[in-house]
């Protein structure tokens, strides 16, 4: 087997590796896998997947033989739940990493559960946990098919990317697809408090401040297991200043500085729940809009350091680029949407480069607010009832009777002509004339102006 191979304790096969399931009651272990929890109902967050009769309920309460596949952010849950599958439901538990597995693996667990199946009653089923599966090749996920198309393993598949994307259609159509969602603050603080209580984490030996909870679930973004690494490096710091103290009977102080220090990041000191919050989003924004790259990169830094979900960040940019900018620079939306995606892609913290990128562009693209101004003035108008009868040349007129009632029967071609416009009505008669886009002569608006202005004039040329 490779080092990517691992077994809970109590199965025949020796648990090897650190940091696997096979360490969650070591207390030697990681924090954040002591703490990872024994059942469903000590799950955090994903409520959507616990609700009675749902098909994780059933596949765990009820023992029922069905692969799943894991789709969510870093740190919400997947590897708990391929934990609890095998705990509560009383399989054998077989641990393969993508990133060091290869198909020989696979196929050895695979025989290993068929062979253990064969012998009859008391058999012991196999759960096969697989993080990562999107990098495993198409050869090795091919390798998988057998396995679970027979039942000779329950499949537990985590991956962090589309699966419609990074999973073969096969594997995909014989698993049972759970989308997990990012924990908010309100879950990452439950398993806080869990954490610093319970005999398995810190057993009530510390005490963390409310400025460094604070900093602590900014900083977590959602990841439980990001939250948990960063409280024990911190309870390590307050330990090493609280030894010798006259009061080592009481609950050592996890501080401000004393987590800062752990995790070597400083506290940019907002409420990303209060006003704060919204006024350095509202500053980056308003620096893109004036043009001044340096103070909106100063926003964004602050922002990231933070703990600002970068998706976040990146909607205000997406936002900006058409709201802000617009035809002034028509590319601008084009890495605004780019950078979005790439920070979805790839994470952070590499993801603050595709964040900044676009914040450049953004700050320095020509600005123009005509393309909002255009779209808010057209819904004024059709609130305030302004949605006349649609002209009879542009009505359909595929469909018997059509012809009868003129639709369609003035319609001219614009292909036509030699301009590629024609002078026709096509706005109802109610609006017919108002202008609603009126472009800047900001960069490259200004051939739009020239456009149309000229394309106006042909198609309001109706005598």
């Amino acid at each position: 087997m490779s080092d990517g191979l691992f077994d809970l304790p109590g199965v025949p096969a020796p648990a090897r590796g650190g940091g696997s399931l096979a360490d969650a009651d070591h207390t030697a272990a990681p924090l954040a896998v002591r703490m990872r929890p024994r059942s469903l109902d000590e799950l955090v967050g994903q409520q959507h997947l616990l609700a009675p009769g749902s098909p994780l309920r059933r596949l765990v309460e009820g023992d029922q033989p069905m692969s799943l596949l894991l789709w969510g952010p870093p740190g919400t849950g997947k590897t708990t739940i391929a934990a609890v599958v095998s705990h509560q439901t009383n399989r054998k538990f077989v641990e393969l990493s993508a990133v060091t597995a290869g198909v020989k693996d696979v196929r050895q667990v695979i025989d290993g559960a068929r062979r253990d199946l064969s012998r009859g009653t008391g058999t012991v089923e196999t759960v096969l946990f697989i993080d990562e599966v999107h990098r495993f090749t198409k050869a090795q996920q091919d390798a998988l098919l057998p396995g679970v198309e027979n039942r000779w393993v329950t499949l537990v598949a985590a991956t962090t990317e589309n699966p419609f994307f990074s999973v073969i259609s096969p594997l995909l159509s014989r698993s049972l697809l759970l989308t997990l969602e990012s924990l908010t603050d309100d879950d990452i603080a439950v398993l806080l408090d869990r954490a610093l209580a319970d005999e398995r984490g810190l057993n009530g030996e510390f005490e963390l401040a409310e400025d460094a909870r604070d900093h602590l679930l900014r900083m977590a973004g959602g990841d439980a297991r990001r939250a948990l690494t960063y409280l024990e490096a911190a309870a390590g710091g307050a330990r090493a200043k609280h030894t010798g103290q006259q009061d080592d009977a009481e609950p050592a102080l996890i501080d401000l500085e004393t987590l800062e220090t752990a995790v070597d990041r400083a506290a940019v000191r907002y409420d990303r729940a209060g006003d704060q919050h919204y006024d350095v989003a509202s500053a980056l924004i308003k620096s893109i809009r004036g043009s001044d790259v340096d103070a909106a990169m100063h926003y964004l830094a602050r922002m990231i350091e933070a703990g600002e979900d970068p998706r976040f960040i990146a909607r205000r940019l997406v936002i900006s680029a058409s709201e802000d900018i617009g035809m002034g620079d028509p590319t601008a939306l084009g890495v605004a949407v780019a950078a979005a995606e790439a920070v979805q892609f790839i994470g952070m913290p590499e993801g603050r480069i595709n964040l900044a990128q676009a914040v450049v562009a953004l700050a320095l693209a020509p600005k123009s607010n005509a393309v909002i101004m255009a779209v808010d003035a057209a819904i004024a108008d059709v609130k305030a009832g302004k949605v006349g009868p649609v002209p009879p040349a542009l009505r359909d007129a595929h469909y018997a009777g059509a012809k009868k009632l003129g639709h369609g029967s003035a319609y001219q071609y614009s292909h036509n002509d030699p301009r590629g416009v024609v002078p026709q009505q096509y706005a109802p008669d109610v609006i017919d004339g108002t202008d609603y886009y009126n472009p800047t002569r900001r960069g490259g608006e200004a051939a739009y102006a020239d456009r149309v202005a000229a394309i106006r004039k042909i198609l309001r040329d109706r005598k």
